[in-house]
């Protein structure tokens, strides 16, 4: 499987591409600022045409090009019913401190909203996901979780968005956010898979459920975590 990614916009976001080996459809994850253009140029380049943007939640950083991703290619942007409002209001969402940021810009929905829920199971371009439900950072945070065949075995990959990071957890102190809340969700959902899962957060660089049981700092205590 191709899984591929690129830091974009201010926020540096990662934007992620999942598209199984020699096939021509693909998904999108997280196309937030300024992901649109290297993005599209990327799909060009490798002759891949996506079938789904999957949001991890509703943060205008993750969200703000999803509009046009979806309405370029026609097709629906995957994301959780609590935080869906933030998709055309995205001001509600970020505080006062960056609403100035945005003021007099106008968003929008994309054409096709699927609404998740915890435990679906979602099947676009040949890939399967499994939804986990991870309300902390955002009351919709949501992790994807895939399998990604080797000829040493299978991997799992969780896209944990801005629940889970290399070394750090998610912020809690913006509207919706719950520092408890997002601890119970890290250690009922994330600290139970295997070590050798890989975590493909939202921002920084990647890593795996075993490094971060370890080492990660704001885990220690947590059940599950060592």
């Amino acid at each position: 499987m191709l899984v591929t990614g690129f830091p974009a916009g201010m926020f540096q976001t990662n934007c992620y591409i999942l598209a199984q080996d020699d096939a021509r459809e693909c998904v999108v994850v997280d196309p937030g600022q300024d992901a649109a253009g290297p993005l599209i140029d990327f799909l060009a380049q490798s002759n891949l045409t996506p079938t789904a943007v999957l949001l991890t939640h509703g943060h205008l950083d993750h969200v703000w090009n999803a509009h046009e991703v979806c309405d370029k290619f026609g097709i629906p942007a995957y994301i959780h019913p609590e935080d869906r409002y933030m998709l055309s209001d995205p001001g509600r969402g970020i505080g006062p401190t960056m609403k100035p940021f945005i003021e007099g810009m106008d968003f929008v929905e994309p054409s096709e909203v699927i609404e998740l829920s915890d435990g679906d199971r979602i099947e676009q371009a040949g890939i399967s996901f499994v939804v986990d439900h991870t309300p902390g950072h955002t009351q919709g945070s949501v992790v994807f979780r895939t399998r990604v065949e080797q000829e040493t075995g299978g991997v799992e990959l969780a896209l944990t968005g801005d629940t889970l990071f290399q070394g750090s957890i998610g912020r809690s102190d913006l509207p919706g956010g719950n520092h408890e809340q997002l601890l119970r969700s890290i250690a009922d959902k994330l600290l139970v898979l295997a070590d050798d899962t890989a975590v493909l957060p939202g921002h920084g660089g990647s890593s795996s459920i075993g490094a971060e049981r370890a080492s990660n700092p704001f885990l220690v205590g947590l059940p599950g975590s060592k």
